[in-house]
């Protein structure tokens, strides 16, 4: 195995530079980035290619996850072996495929299948875990992922996948492949292009995004209380200005327990009524002994019109899994820090714009589930016109993982035809449209992340008869 080390590391290295946000990243380095590893692949044993393939995958889940360290060390090496291992399996399966049961051209075909079957599966097993799928390096490449309105983000993924065996192919003087796969992304275009060629047609809405970049190590001191608050009203009194139909604050963004914490909650209260704007915004909440991650609607008369409690809670982050049979592992994981309780509703809100006469319904996602295409499929079912992603990711420093989050929420656009509004703590807080574009956000000299700001923009709400 140490003769195919660097082609190892070499596949790995690209893959983890096409997801965003290196310097020297790029969308194009997905489309061959397996191939070193199909070559490290040849002539090795189906034990071989499970530990080879598992060798990569494990690379290639830590450098591309690596921020995960700012929360847990011990969170990421367990998470990352365990995803290593649809490598691992994908490994196993190539070699039986490609060079056993059913060589080329069975191969172009098959391969990216289970690619894609293996992906799905990591994003549902076990509650699932789909943030580095192959489809998300492509969310800037608008044209090719309208597919997804079809397909979700794996049809993505099958397609990159069937490059890489194209290009494999190639080099071993199998030139049909590259055709075949010449054709497939041609037709992906044309559909791209068809979609983009259509408008938006429906109602506006106008919302302002609060980036109140609170630090990750001020946000929970109580002597920062009164900074944190005060930031949120002045910003909140800013975006007024514009006369936006509803003001968002990012995920947690209340430093305390709403309605618990009745000083602080008296001030967000006043503020709505004085601004004559809902507010949005993201609090801890208790019910019971039991505490929730929740997104809260303050009407603008100062009346509680909604709450959403987060469902899809982040292991090692919000919880630890089997830490109730095994205690020891929450003391390992999260120390002193409690665990929150997973909400049961796909709870909407109404929204009344002041240019249109009449509710619409919107729909929250807190922190990362925008990343599960099953949760914004049950909001849109419920009637939700579009979307909002409150999050926090201050926890991950300046780092890529704010671009590989905003990744989803394109991706999610796509899938629903909805626009998406994301509101995060230090950015990356901007507005999608419903095909996916990014079309406004908070900016400060040509930066997103790590800046304090608030950003107004009017959304398109597609009908969904032209989808």
């Amino acid at each position: 195995m140490r003769k195919y080390t660097f082609l190892i590391f070499f596949s790995s290295l690209l893959l983890v530079f096409s997801f965003p946000n290196f310097n020297f990243s790029s969308s194009f380095y997905a489309f061959v980035g397996f191939v070193p590893l199909f070559f490290a692949l040849q002539k090795k044993s189906s034990k071989e290619s499970f530990w080879i393939a598992y060798s990569c995958g494990f690379i290639f889940y830590l450098g591309v996850l690596y921020w995960l360290y700012h929360v847990t060390s011990v969170g990421l090496i367990i998470l990352c072996l365990y995803l290593a291992l649809y490598f691992g399996i994908f490994g196993f399966l190539f070699n039986k495929f490609a060079f056993t049961l059913y060589p080329s051209p069975f191969t172009i075909f098959f391969i990216p299948i289970i690619w894609t079957c293996l992906e799905w599966l990591q994003s549902h097993l076990f509650t699932g875990f789909g943030w580095a799928s192959l489809g998300y390096t492509q969310y800037k490449n608008i044209s090719l992922i309208q597919i997804a309105d079809i397909s979700g983000v794996f049809g993505v993924s099958f397609v990159i996948m069937l490059v890489n065996i194209a290009v494999y192919k190639a080099f071993k003087r199998s030139f049909r492949e590259i055709m075949f796969a010449a054709l497939i992304l041609l037709m992906v275009f044309v559909y791209g292009e068809i979609k983009l060629d259509k408008k938006a047609e429906g109602d506006s809405v106008k919302v302002s995004v609060i980036q109140g970049n609170i630090p990750q190590g001020l946000k929970w001191d109580p002597d920062e209380t009164e900074f944190i608050i005060s930031r949120y009203i002045d910003l909140t009194r800013l975006s007024a200005f514009d006369k936006p139909d509803l003001i968002v604050w990012p995920e947690t963004s209340f430093p305390g327990f709403f309605i618990s914490d009745k000083d602080l909650t008296d001030r967000v209260i006043g503020l709505a009524k004085n601004v004559r704007i809902p507010i949005l915004l993201g609090t801890n909440t208790e019910k019971g002994f039991e505490n929730f991650n929740s997104a809260l609607l303050i009407s603008k008369t100062g009346e509680l019109a909604g709450q959403y409690d987060k469902i899809h809670l982040v292991p090692f982050g919000e919880y630890v899994p089997f830490s109730d049979k095994i205690p020891i592992l929450h003391d390992l994981v999260l120390g002193v820090l409690g665990e929150f309780t997973a909400g049961k509703e796909y709870s909407a809100f109404s929204l009344e714009p002041r240019a249109f006469s009449g509710d619409i319904k919107f729909a929250t996602l807190i922190c990362f589930e925008d990343m599960f295409p099953r949760m914004s499929r049950e909001f849109v079912k419920n009637g939700a016109r579009f979307l909002i992603v409150i999050t926090n990711d201050a926890w991950y420093g300046k780092s890529g993982a704010a671009y590989q989050h905003t990744a989803g929420s394109v991706f999610r656009a796509i899938e629903n035809r909805v626009p998406i509004v994301r509101c995060a703590n230090t950015g990356y807080s901007c507005f999608i449209d419903s095909y996916g574009r990014i079309v406004d956000a908070v900016e400060e000299n040509s930066a997103n992340l790590f800046i304090t700001g608030h950003k107004t923009a009017i959304i398109k709400l597609h009908n969904f008869q032209n989808k």
